[in-house]
């Protein structure tokens, strides 16, 4: 069994979501088009599939006022989600063009900018059991709203490092950003999850190397030197997606040392789509650590609710948690273990 960190909590549980709820434009790499909602609304409803009817999830988000409604109706039907920290004061809030090469890359450039989730915005829930901080740009999710949530709250703080490894150049390209001050973020962080090419983001130990490898995809075999680096600095656990080989995810076990494990992905009969992907393993992920306190049955979860969302194009993709941890036994054997 990998190592439990945390006691699995017990009773109501409040999970809050950190991040935009972009509209998206999407260009499939089949050619088709549509236009949707993304990120926190997958997280938000993955988590709201999981989670019994009298626990919460709460989006903590700013939307442009035209996209309120729309957004409020779509997770309204999910009924253990609170909509009131979804707001449009600001009338600002994410609009992104998402353009496939293939299932799994894409170029994206962006139209529209949420204004920053800040401290303030977050006081409401700081009693949440767990925050699940899914941007997608490196200013929607500041450092010191981090910092806040370890100093005021008492739940687990995950981070999704697409945030902090993408930026904007003029025009609205969307950019691999290098995370120069991640060591700043870090001990603000209790979880982190990332792809290869966000972990080459965030990699470059002294004295430094070759230019034109910063920002290229992490190589596998250096995974657990910058998890233990991450480790040392305050995180708890790192979990690194892997496309076709699942996932790595390390943390310290009992004796101190670094355990790497390697989790296969939970196959699926075809994919249809990808956008959201990462947002739902997010919302396994924070789940099965909230259920559980153990890593890789977290990371189980995680490559449950990526394999539902891929399996299909809307919302209705999601299991609830018995379905789920029926699909997670067949593929693993157990939840835990």
């Amino acid at each position: 069994m990998a190592a439990a960190t945390d006691t699995p909590k017990k009773g109501p549980r409040k999970v809050a979501v950190l991040g935009p709820i972009p509209h998206d434009h999407v260009v499939t790499h089949r050619g088709e088009v549509f236009d949707k909602y993304g990120c926190v609304l997958y997280t938000a409803a993955a988590l709201s599939s999981l989670l019994d009817p009298d626990d919460v999830v709460i989006p903590v988000v700013h939307v442009r006022q035209k996209d309120e409604g729309p957004i409020k109706e779509i997770l309204g039907k999910f009924g253990n989600v609170d909509l009131s920290m979804i707001r449009s004061h600001t009338d600002r809030g994410d609009v992104v063009e998402l353009t496939f090469v293939d299932q799994n890359v894409r170029n994206e450039s962006q139209t529209g900018f949420m204004h920053p989730i800040m401290p303030d915005d977050i006081a409401p829930v700081i009693d949440a059991d767990a925050f699940v901080c899914v941007p997608i740009t490196d200013y929607e999710v500041p450092s010191r709203t981090l910092a806040f949530l370890r100093q005021f709250g008492k739940g687990t703080i995950m981070l999704d490092g697409h945030g902090p490894t993408v930026s904007l150049s003029p025009g609205g390209i969307r950019m691999p950003r290098l995370w120069i001050d991640r060591d700043t973020w870090l001990p603000n962080i209790d979880i982190l999850k990332l792809n290869l090419e966000e972990a080459g983001c965030s990699w470059f130990p002294p004295p430094g190397g070759d230019p034109a490898l910063l920002g290229a995809p992490l190589p596998v075999e250096q995974l657990p030197e910058f998890a233990a680096h991450c480790i040392s600095k305050g995180v708890k656990a790192v979990c690194v997606t892997l496309d076709e080989g699942g996932c790595a995810v390390y943390f310290n076990g009992e004796g101190g040392e670094l355990e790497e494990h390697l989790v296969p992905r939970i196959p699926i009969d075809e994919v249809v789509d990808t956008t959201g992907c990462g947002d739902s393993f997010a919302a396994g992920m924070a789940f099965g650590h909230l259920l559980t306190g153990d890593f890789v049955a977290a990371v189980r979860y995680g490559n449950a609710m990526g394999a539902q969302r891929a399996s299909g194009s809307d919302l209705s993709v999601y299991r609830d948690f018995a379905a789920t941890t029926a699909q997670i036994e067949a593929a693993y054997g157990a939840v835990v273990g």
